[in-house]
């Protein structure tokens, strides 16, 4: 780890889940086709400068504001917590960190009440709170279900240069740990981290960050996701499909990725599986293992392990982006000199080991 993040002495914030994200695009016209005519999603509320959106199932205002500026960038990942008490243990144990905080009794966005902000110690723009205006659940409005309806909003992805480092400090704020990528110099890749029940609320990438990777969105069937597809094939927009469809090795879900119109990434996302029992165990990748990224080893396009979204600072501004010294992911498996492998039916035989075989993915791509 290239610095130590200390665990404060005080009780970390009883975090229940991912809440919404504060997403600043260019076009706000532009990004209301996108995630309203395209997505499905549904408006809460807008004026000329921002839109509040939520899935199918949320009863809280919002899991997506889109909010018009001059950068695309990510304002903030906010969070919702247990009680309005455990506002007070965000600010209490941010401080200690020794990190910015800002507090607003009435919220930094409509719909949400007391709120804090902070410059996470990973320069993450983290928002916590717990009063929320509710809105109308629309589970039973069948009358508005549309073939590839988005239902929750599931996690959000971070790139971060230093992924142990991220782990501790995500550990010590009560987020658990249910899969990882490492290789056998003991270099962690990613990991997938989780408070609600599910495989996570967000996950740490490799790379060069602060950066967002990417924002979920869950649907109830694999056949939602490929509507979507057919969706954005008849509207002549394929070329914003950047990867998938297909299954996840690590969370085992039906993924695909697609860009919206500032290049901030979308995923959409199903069937991944339970993880509350307390002792859920952590499922370990081997980078080389060519079913980690695709279950049926489709190779990974190298923008997915380059391209995401700047973050801001609380006062707006872009933060700055620092490189990871660490191996990097693509060049591992993909690069050049990548080397990747399947496996033999071994591990599915009695719990046998698997033969290895491997080929070279690389410059094909």
């Amino acid at each position: 780890m290239t610095d130590f993040i200390p665990t404060p002495t005080v009780a970390a914030p009883d975090i229940v889940r991912c809440a919404y994200v504060e997403l600043i695009v260019t076009d706000l016209s532009k990004s209301r086709e996108f995630y309203v005519n395209v997505l499905g999603l549904h408006v809460t509320q807008e004026d000329e400068r921002t839109i509040y959106l939520r899935s199918l199932e949320e009863f809280i205002h919002h899991n997506l504001v889109l909010r018009e500026g001059p950068i695309a960038a990510v304002a903030a990942l906010a969070y919702r917590v247990r009680s309005p008490a455990e506002v007070d243990a965000a600010e209490v144990y941010y401080k200690l960190l020794g990190c910015r905080t800002e507090r607003r009794e009435n919220g930094f966005v409509t719909g949400i009440g007391d709120a804090v902000r902070v410059e996470d110690p990973l320069g993450f723009p983290y928002e916590f709170f717990y009063e929320t205006e509710h809105v109308e659940r629309l589970t039973q409005r069948y009358d508005l279900y549309c073939p590839g309806e988005l239902v929750r909003l599931d996690h959000f992805n971070q790139v971060t240069p230093d992924v142990p480092k991220g782990r501790k400090y995500l550990e010590d704020l009560g987020f658990r740990v249910s899969e990882d990528i490492k290789d056998s110099d003991g270099v962690t890749y990613a990991a997938w981290l989780h408070r609600k029940q599910t495989v996570h609320d967000t996950a740490l990438t490799g790379g060069d960050g602060p950066r967002m990777h990417h924002m979920a969105f869950a649907t109830h069937e694999k056949h939602n996701i490929i509507q979507i597809c057919d969706k954005m094939g008849a509207l002549r927009i394929s070329d914003r499909i950047e990867r998938g469809p297909g299954r996840h090795g690590v969370s085992n879900a039906f993924y695909l990725y697609i860009l919206d119109p500032d290049d901030h990434r979308v995923e959409i996302y199903t069937q991944d599986y339970y993880t509350g029992d307390p002792d859920n165990p952590t499922i370990t990748w081997d980078v080389h293992d060519n079913q980690r990224r695709d279950w049926w080893g489709n190779p990974v396009v190298p923008s997915w392990y380059t391209e995401a979204s700047l973050v801001l600072d609380l006062d707006g501004n872009p933060q700055p982006v620092v490189e990871r010294t660490q191996a990097s992911e693509m060049m591992v498996t993909v690069g050049a000199d990548g080397f990747s492998y399947t496996r033999g039916p071994g591990d599915a035989i009695n719990g046998e080991p698997a033969e290895e075989i491997g080929f070279k993915m690389g410059n094909q791509l």
